[in-house]
């Protein structure tokens, strides 16, 4: 990606604050997954509560650093490369906020499934959750160092990560079929497999919009819109 170059050091200091702040709150998000599904695999609601919990200073980070890059935009009315950075910035902080829902999503499933015996050992989800949190820090590592080959890597990711949803889709269909008293545990197990297909395509999402800063292509509509 091109070097920017400055006169003023402030705004300099003021894109690497937003930077550092993207930054942080993938951090945020991608320790919400993991503990999400760490509580669930511990059987663990102690660690789903601190999900919940935590969700806060995710939405709040959300919040300031929209705040930031809307500042900039009204008063130093940034062109090419960094115009293109700070709406992208805008764009990513919705994605990583709505992955930080996804992970308290998660963890609510996680309580519930907690309270009731465990229907199968849990193969494919802890998978499947570690896909997501790669493509999560390589989407962010795309990002940093404007790398359009780390932030393909996740795009090819998010199908192996559909997939996996749809194995688990039809193994617990298999399991409401032949026992009705599995169904609402296996309800809430779909709903953590979905979940998680979901924060992949909230990063294929940041991935899209990392090649749009590089390179000023739009190609979110090129594939599946991200809800």
């Amino acid at each position: 990606m091109e070097e920017r170059k400055h006169t003023s050091s402030h705004y300099e200091m003021e894109l690497q604050e937003i930077k550092n702040g993207l930054i942080y709150l993938g951090a945020l998000t991608e320790k919400a997954i993991h503990l999400a599904m760490q509580s669930l695999a511990e059987r663990n609601t102690e660690v789903a509560n601190k999900v919940v919990v935590n969700d806060d200073e995710i939405d709040k980070l959300d919040t300031e650093l929209e705040e930031r890059c809307i500042r900039i935009l009204a008063l130093r009315q940034p062109t090419a490369i960094d115009l293109r950075f700070i709406t992208t910035a805008i764009k990513i902080t919705g994605h990583l906020e709505r992955i930080g829902d996804m992970a308290v999503n998660i963890a609510e499933k996680a309580i519930q499934l907690n309270e009731e015996p465990k229907l199968k050992p849990y193969i494919d989800l802890p998978r499947m959750s570690a896909i997501v949190e790669e493509m999560v820090g390589k989407s962010l590592d795309s990002l940093i160092n404007g790398n359009l080959e780390v932030a393909e890597k996740v795009r090819q990711l998010e199908q192996v990560v559909d997939d996996l949803n749809e194995q688990i889709f039809r193994e617990l269909l298999t399991f409401m079929m032949e026992d009705s008293k599995s169904i609402h545990r296996a309800l809430l197990i779909m709903h953590v497999s979905k979940n998680l297909e979901r924060i992949a395509d909230h990063a294929k999402g940041i991935a899209d919009m990392v090649t749009y800063m590089i390179t000023g292509e739009n190609v979110r509509h090129l594939t599946k819109e991200i809800s």
